[in-house]
């Protein structure tokens, strides 16, 4: 009985042993089984390569910013006014010598019309001009520069022509006002600048002289069609009316104040114009005073 329970334990404890044997040998099989089919989770260390220089179609390109487009506002186009220029001169109101234009042309055919000779007007601002200019302000007893400024319009648009002394057809100087006054039936017909002897003493060849251009009732006595050249120097186309060898004759200065030594001087182009209309004759009178 005994040996029948010993025997029956024996068994028991095999069976046990064979089951525990059985499981240990399956899961060894399992976890084999599963690391066979597992994926390989190796990873490999990569080498890093640089990136690859971007090129010029591929360089990126930074965008501005949106921009907000505001329409403008017409704006009315500023209209221009022309500006007339002002001839030489007439900008300040005077005329004087070297202007040009139709100021100055104006400006002789004004003093023309009142009988100060100058020529042929021209619109140019010549010497002949600024004679006619000195002669009407001595007339009018201005301040002599023969320059056309405010003063000597104003009075041209006022004046009348000068009155003569004597009647008749001759020749008058005005020793005062320092001009030449040609007279046609007792009326001034012309008028010009002169400059007459300075009434102050000089010395020629040892003597004492006065430089005077005596007054009284003359006559042309002799002319000389050139150049005279006498004690004093040379006189331009003389015409002689004192026994003393006074003359009235053409020069290259004639100033706004005496200053000859007693002839009577106008321009060298005055005294042209006196041979070429024979102005004063061989027995003509001339009067100075």
């Amino acid at each position: 009985m005994r040996t029948n329970r010993v025997l029956k334990l024996m068994s028991g404890a095999i069976a046990i042993v064979t089951i525990l044997v059985a499981l240990a040998l399956f899961a060894v099989v399992a976890r084999s089984d599963a690391a066979a089919e597992a994926p390989n989770l190796t990873v490999e260390t990569a080498t890093p390569v640089p990136p690859a220089p971007l090129s010029p179609t591929t360089r990126p390109v930074a965008t501005a910013p949106p921009t907000t487009v505001v329409p403008l506002t017409p704006v009315a186009p500023v209209p221009v006014v022309p500006v007339p220029v002002a001839p030489p001169g007439a900008t300040s109101g005077t005329l004087r010598a070297g202007d040009k234009g139709p100021e100055v042309l104006a400006l002789q055919q004004r003093l023309r019309s009142l009988g100060y000779w100058l020529g042929t007007p021209d619109g140019t601002y010549g010497d002949l001009t600024v004679q006619a200019v000195l002669a009407f302000q001595k007339v009018e007893g201005m301040g002599r520069d023969g320059i056309a400024g405010a003063g000597t319009s104003a009075a041209l648009e006022t004046a009348a022509r000068p009155q003569a002394t004597g009647g008749g057809d001759l020749v008058e100087v005005d020793k005062a006002r320092q001009v030449l006054f040609v007279v046609r039936g007792g009326a001034v017909e012309w008028v010009l600048n002169t400059s007459t002897g300075t009434e102050q003493a000089y010395s020629i060849n040892g003597r004492t002289e006065l430089a005077d251009t005596p007054p009284g009732q003359w006559t042309v006595t002799s002319v000389h069609d050139g150049v005279d050249v006498g004690e004093l120097g040379a006189l331009y186309r003389p015409r002689y009316f004192h026994p003393d060898g006074i003359a009235v004759h053409g020069y290259g200065d004639v100033p706004a104040y005496p200053a000859s030594h007693g002839c009577v001087r106008v321009s060298n182009a005055a005294i042209d114009w006196i041979w070429a209309e024979d102005v004063m004759p061989i027995g003509s009178s001339v009067w100075v005073y």
